[in-house]
């Protein structure tokens, strides 16, 4: 830092020194808050007191939770899937192969169960 020739380094509002000192806190500070996370993961080192609502939502966050769930999901949806097609197979359309929506196959299950009691009852 360059001084006027008629300003004195005492006269300065902040010296070199001064802030040294104050970037020395800084960096000291800003180190031990990133030691804090690393250690605790973004949380302080102090043991916190968490409600059971609070641990369900930090568990779901992780990428770990996440995925498993995707793929539970993706199964789930499968399944789902697989149990719409054998009962498609099950249910006499024209044309055979028509493509129909799950509320179709439903509705039409709906109707081909109640035509099947009527025939049974008759």
């Amino acid at each position: 830092m360059m001084l006027s020739p008629d300003q004195s380094e005492a006269e300065m509002a902040w010296s070199q020194s001064d802030a040294e000192a104050v970037l020395g806190e800084v960096k000291a500070s800003c180190l031990s808050t990133e030691e804090a996370e690393v250690e605790g993961k973004g949380r302080p080192l102090a043991p916190q007191t968490l409600t059971r609502e609070e641990k369900r939502r930090r568990r779901r966050a992780t990428a770990k939770y996440r995925s498993a769930h995707a793929t539970r999901e993706r199964i789930r949806v499968e399944a789902f899937n697989v149990a719409f097609g054998e009962l498609r197979k099950l249910l006499p359309t024209l044309p055979p192969d028509k493509k129909l929506s799950k509320i179709e196959i439903l509705r039409l299950a709906i109707c081909y169960i109640s035509y099947l009691n009527h025939v049974l009852d008759v």
